[in-house]
């Protein structure tokens, strides 16, 4: 699926931008065929073509607020309105894309030792704009784990123009730790005191193109005003020593990706 050389590709410059601004561009690396793999498995997971015991969905918020969106209904039948997609480690072809040669360089260059998934998510806005994400970060105890996690690759399985809800970030922001000791989303007298608006950097992407987000750079979406469906997968990867340790429910075992010895 790579459309380029996993072993002579040019991690330095990305990998210094993110250690400095929290994420980096790292181009167009999904080739065509593999970029119509993957959105075709997405529509086939949508619609009830292909199906997985212990999936995860989330369908959309009809008004377009994140906090609107309906919690713990799983799946509703077959429909192109689903907001979120977890678990897509269960499906080759999202597993293939996420466990390539050029992720397992990259994510041995930031990971000592073995190393697991934490998540593999699609996250989907439908032709009538999907919902607005807010601030927010990627850990702390609403996680529940040992250690936060700080590597996430969102792949672009249809362009995300500067209307179409692309990702946006606080370049810098992760030098910042967590905005609040439970994580997620930065409640808004923060947002107003690091004047986060108007630190706000969008980064539009044509399908195929791949972004490295640190866990705890704020950043959001919006809703896409293109009229176009605009659906990113993103996996998280950590060490897997990292442990569960929420309480409410049983920990979470984590999936193997990569190993010490070479696979």
């Amino acid at each position: 699926m790579l459309a380029v050389d996993a072993e002579t590709f040019d991690l330095s410059g990305p990998l210094a931008h993110y250690a400095e601004h929290g994420y980096a561009r790292l181009g167009r690396l999904l080739s065509p065929e593999g970029l119509e793999t993957l959105r075709e498995r997405a529509d086939d997971l949508m619609l009830g073509r292909v199906s997985y015991p212990g999936f995860f969905w989330q369908m959309d918020a009809p008004t377009g607020r994140y906090e609107d969106a309906p919690l713990g209904l799983g799946w509703q039948g077959p429909s192109l309105d689903y907001r979120k997609l977890e678990k897509l480690e269960k499906d080759p072809r999202f597993l293939e894309w996420m466990e390539n040669p050029l992720f397992e360089r990259l994510a041995r260059t930031l990971i000592p030792g073995d190393i697991c998934l934490y998540r593999a998510i699609l996250f989907h806005k439908g032709q009538r704009g999907g919902s607005e994400l807010p601030w927010h970060q990627d850990g702390g105890k609403l996680w529940g784990l040992t250690k936060d996690p700080e590597l996430q690759l969102w792949t672009a399985l249809d362009d995300a123009p500067l209307d179409g809800g692309c990702v946006e970030v606080v370049p810098g922001s992760h030098r910042w730790g967590l905005a609040t000791a439970l994580g997620g989303v930065v409640p808004p007298d923060q947002v107003a005191a690091r004047e986060a608006d108007r630190l706000a950097v969008p980064l539009p992407v044509e399908a195929g193109e791949v972004l490295l987000l640190h866990n705890y750079v704020w950043h959001r979406s919006g809703q896409s005003r293109t009229g176009q469906r605009r659906r990113g997968f993103s996996a998280c990867y950590m060490s897997a020593d990292t442990r569960c340790v929420r309480k409410k429910k049983a920990p979470r075992d984590f999936f193997p990706l990569f190993r010490r010895a070479s696979r």
